[in-house]
């Protein structure tokens, strides 16, 4: 193995007709990609309904959110499955795959019986539909960003792969439209029993447009080269994972990269929508046009990004966007607090909530997964506030005591009407009503975007949306350029997924998880501030920088 840099004196050729052909198929098609995989998280409460519906609502949002997480779980599967098939057979018929499988598990998922049809083989089909989808994507993302920079001119990796790095958002973005249009159309009630399909069905289109796109396409000139000269790899995974000279760049990219760029770009887009929604109790309407318009205004800095890192490094970008990140998310967090929910905002201030109880009877409500279900009256009391959105404490009472709540000065009961005397006290003390709060931020329609406390929240949450820029704009040329051509798919693929897919992708379930246990409606941005720092202090150490490698003549 060895590597070569070019000189610093090279001059960046433009680029020609076809490599614009090439950035634009690979973008697409990825877009659609990303619309498929985000068009289930949306509807995660939907689907429950229509494919869980023989268990209890709860039960079937759980259920619904697993499946959806399975999805994540099995990416880095999907990365060396398919990863391993793009370095034997090449960079575009194993996308030209992946997009197939996509696609067409969406459109299934749009025409499939729910369960009051066909019973329990609705459940099954639809998780497996889901790992179909993940495992696609965790071809799909390493063989576009492969495909795209060994196209690129030296010099420019950064910018023309930064394109790729875009389709995500733009994949949420449009998932987020289409659905706002087709509850529009259809009205809510026809929508929560149709209408739900029509964005799974319109899939297919996509998927014909993309495909057909991709066929047009040339192989990479790298592989293609490495074909001729006969140095392509007989066993990629032997060679990137049973090799420690590759497997410790594996490591430094998934732990000094890939894992804070995962958490800051899941915290920017997932975790805010839900922390909209579950927490300051924004209506799902007004909460992805919120996040739709900060990623309007903000998808344009992934390209800028990517550009500055050919000029600077990508090192200096992605760890500064860790740190800048790890050190903003509480007050921005709190900020749009204050400007979504200020009432919210004056309750957690004002008013103290404790629970009382013998510690014995107190268990962990650590949950990330969603399944618990809760029987001791002190960890009911809590999951109760803590899906209330109420700030409390914990406290010990004398052994065997029952539990109590204590809202200032007033003592409520743990009795079977909890529920109802608790948010008695509670908003006698303050604390504001989901369903009468007239102070909660709300849009009327998308470019109801003019009042103050809207603009604002839109400006927090773009803040948010840069941060996930910076991160992720570079991270597609600092992958492909870390490792050598043979084994680059394999290599790179595993990495982006583990980090993305699993520190990324559980994060929402787990930050809320910390938020429940401890009663801080804020304490789950621990979990992207550590991860963001670790990745800052690896990756600052012992990562290279890498946008001057020759990555034609690496093998």
């Amino acid at each position: 193995m060895s590597v070569t840099t070019a000189g610093t004196a090279a001059k960046p050729r433009p680029m020609t007709r076809e490599e614009k052909k090439v950035i634009f198929a690979s973008s697409l098609g990825t877009v659609f990609e990303w619309y498929d995989f985000y068009l289930y998280g949306s509807l995660a409460a939907i689907i429950g309904a229509q494919f869980f519906s023989a268990y209890p609502p709860a039960t079937r949002d759980i259920f619904a959110l697993l499946a959806f997480a399975a999805g994540f779980l099995v990416r880095p599967f999907g990365a060396i499955v398919f990863g391993r098939i793009g370095d034997l057979v090449g960079r575009k018929y194993t996308f030209l795959v992946t997009i197939l499988i996509m696609g067409l598990s969406t459109f299934i998922v749009g025409i499939l019986p729910n369960a009051a049809s066909i019973g329990i083989a609705a459940p099954i089909i639809l998780i497996a539909l889901r790992l179909l989808q993940g495992l696609a994507l965790g071809g799909e993302y390493g063989g576009a960003a492969t495909y795209v920079a060994e196209h690129a001119p030296h010099g420019r990796r950064g910018f023309y792969t930064s394109w790729i790095q875009t389709t995500a958002t733009l994949g949420l973005f449009l998932s987020l439209i289409i659905i706002l249009f087709t509850r529009t159309l259809t009205g809510e009630e026809a929508f929560r029993d149709w209408g739900w399909r029509i964005p799974f069905l319109v899939s297919i289109v996509l998927l014909g447009v993309s495909v057909w796109i991709r066929l047009q396409l040339s192989e990479s000139p790298t592989f293609k080269k490495m074909k001729e000269d006969g140095t392509t790899s007989k066993a990629p995974l032997t060679e990137a994972f049973g090799r420690w000279s590759n497997l410790k760049i594996v490591l430094l990219a998934l732990f000094g990269l890939v894992a804070g760029q995962g958490v800051v770009w899941y915290t920017g887009q997932f975790y805010a929508l839900f922390f909209l929604q579950s927490i300051l109790k924004v209506d799902g309407y007004t909460s992805n046009l919120l996040i739709a318009w900060s990623l309007v205004f903000g998808t344009g800095f992934f390209v800028f990004f990517g550009w500055l890192s050919d000029k600077i490094g990508r090192k200096p970008i992605i760890l500064a966007g860790c740190l800048i990140a790890a050190a903003s998310y509480f007050p921005l967090f709190n900020m749009i607090t204050s400007y979504a929910n200020p009432a919210l905002e004056k309750a957690i201030q004002n008013v103290r909530v404790v629970v009382v109880s013998d510690p014995a009877n107190c268990g962990s409500l650590f949950n990330p997964v969603g399944t618990r279900i809760y029987s001791a009256p002190c960890d009911i009391a809590r999951d109760f506030l803590a899906k209330s959105s109420v700030k409390y404490s914990t406290e010990p009472g004398p052994a065997g005591s029952p539990v109590q709540l204590k809202v200032n000065d007033a003592v409520v009961p743990y009795t079977a009407d909890f529920s109802k005397t608790a948010v008695a006290a509670l908003q006698a003390a303050g604390y504001p009503s989901a369903a009468t709060n007239k102070d909660i931020v709300k849009m009327a329609h998308p470019f109801d975007i003019f009042q103050p406390r809207t603009a604002a929240v839109i400006g927090l949450l773009f803040i948010l949306v840069l941060f996930v820029t910076m991160v992720y704009g570079p991270i597609a040329a600092a992958l492909v350029e870390l490792f050598p051509a043979s084994i680059r798919y394999t290599s790179m693929s595993l990495p982006y997924h583990i980090g993305n897919g699993w520190f990324g992708g559980l994060l929402p379930a787990t930050a809320f998880a910390m938020v429940a246990a401890t009663g801080d409606i804020y304490y789950g941005l621990w979990y992207p501030i550590v991860i963001a720092l670790m990745t800052f202090v690896i990756g600052l150490l012992f990562v290279p920088e890498t946008k001057d490698r020759n990555i034609d003549h690496w093998h």
